[in-house]
């Protein structure tokens, strides 16, 4: 009874979403709220709900400043200097645009981070896309393929996680898999040269100058930094190197960074509050999504849906293709991405499909690289469960079902291509 009402969960919140009936924000909070009251009594509801929200308060604190900060850096002009740049080394192509987004993507994900990924590229270059009509679906599309092929990286999420469940180490997983990874960059860059090839067959070449100077508004004019541009540069570095360190919990640095750098760049309180009042619609948005968020996770999981769905994918696996498990779980597992929570699967579903999967001679580290090929990797910018998901919609101005829909067959292939490597190159054998 559970397994089905956890699917029926899911199912109505990606119909409502991808169907545009309801809001994000309406679904996350309804749907689960409405189904978990067929599983428990409304005082456990209650107490789920809370523990869901708390879960996520850190991480919506840390978007709030995370998008004030990077927003007011934007607005001091610190990332006019990078787009101008670009724009005089790609010429208005929007092909090399593509790709360098896709190239910045992946060495901005280094860190393993999804949202200091989306927090750094996006505001940089979103500008650009906009001053030469290129679709921001583009953008966002771009950025995710690459950030979820990074993600693989033994320090990021999902490789952490298998390695834990599993009682493996993580570079017992993650070791084998790096020419498939590779393979999956380099597959990454070719999806970008065809959307970009499409950009620049609807848009052609723009040979033009572009001096913002020019092109910002009296308004905005006013409200950049020239002067503060080496102090502001130095102000991020360093906060990026404190994230990507944790010389504190992520809200707390950034909380303390957008205080550093409101003093510093507008000492007046009314330009202050300006500041904060520009940002703040954005902000709210993303913020509200994740508080969304965390009812929709803690209903699933505090009523046991999410145990049970695991437990009824293991049992409508056939016998007979035991020994194809790795392959199976390679498949599905950035589909997947769309219905389990990184916790959920790596701590609720791969035990229990590497345990059926080890009866038939399939060992362990084969389920965990399989897993990681997909689920929360490539998955993990399209998956209505993170947050990060949601920061990047939000910077990027798109909506979820669009994204889906314009880039989940990219990310699936990125997938495909990397579990073919793994498994010609011997990291995942059947």
């Amino acid at each position: 009874m559970l397994s089905i009402l956890g699917f029926l969960t899911i199912a109505i919140f990606l119909y409502l979403i991808l169907s545009k009936r309801v809001s994000v924000i309406a679904a996350l909070i309804l749907v689960p709220v409405f189904f978990g009251l067929f599983s428990t009594d409304l005082k456990s509801l209650g107490t789920m709900i809370l523990e869901g929200v708390t879960g996520v308060a850190p991480t919506g604190i840390m978007l709030a400043f995370a998008i004030l900060f990077f927003g007011l850096m934007s607005k001091a002009g610190l990332f006019d200097p990078i787009i101008s740049t670009v724009l005089k080394l790609v010429k208005g192509d929007p092909l090399k645009i593509v790709m360098g987004t896709a190239v910045i993507g992946m060495v901005t994900h280094l860190d393993g981070s999804g949202a200091s990924t989306f927090l750094i590229t996006i505001p940089a270059l979103l500008p650009l896309y906009e001053r030469l009509g290129m679709s921001r679906l583009v953008l966002a599309g771009t950025v995710a393929l690459s950030a979820g092929t990074m993600n693989i990286v033994p320090w990021g999420g999902p490789t952490a996680r298998a390695a834990s469940s599993l009682g493996i180490d993580a570079a017992t997983l993650f070791n084998p898999l790096i020419p498939a990874m590779i393979a999956g960059l380099i597959w990454v860059l070719f999806v970008s040269y065809i959307l970009g090839k499409r950009e620049r067959t609807r848009l052609g070449i723009q040979a033009f100058q572009y001096d913002f100077s020019q092109e910002l508004s009296e308004d905005e004019a006013r409200a950049r930094r020239p002067k503060l541009l080496w102090l502001n540069l130095l102000l991020t570095i360093v906060t990026i190197i404190a994230l990507v360190k944790i010389w504190l919990p992520l809200p707390i640095i950034f909380m303390i960074a957008f205080a550093i750098a409101l003093v510093i760049n507008y000492p007046n309180p009314k330009d202050q509050q300006e500041r904060i009042t520009e940002q703040a619609t954005g902000m709210v948005t993303v913020v509200t999504i994740i508080f969304a968020a965390g009812i929709f996770t803690g209903v699933l999981t505090g009523t046991g849906m999410i145990e049970a769905m695991a437990n009824s994918l293991v049992d409508i696996i056939p016998e007979s293709t035991g020994s194809f498990m790795a392959m199976i779980v390679a498949v599905t597992s950035m589909p997947l991405s769309l219905v389990f929570t990184p916790d959920a699967y790596y701590f609720g579903v791969l035990p229990v499909l590497s345990e059926t999967a080890s009866a038939y001679g399939v060992s362990p580290e084969n389920i965990g690289r399989a897993a990681i090929l997909g689920q929360m990797t490539t998955g993990f910018p399209l998956s209505p469960l993170t947050a990060a998901t949601f920061l990047l919609l939000g910077l990027a101005r798109v909506e979820l079902a669009d994204h889906q829909r314009f880039i989940f067959i990219w990310a699936f292939g990125t997938t495909i291509v990397m579990t073919i490597v793994a498994f010609a190159t011997g990291a995942i054998a059947i």
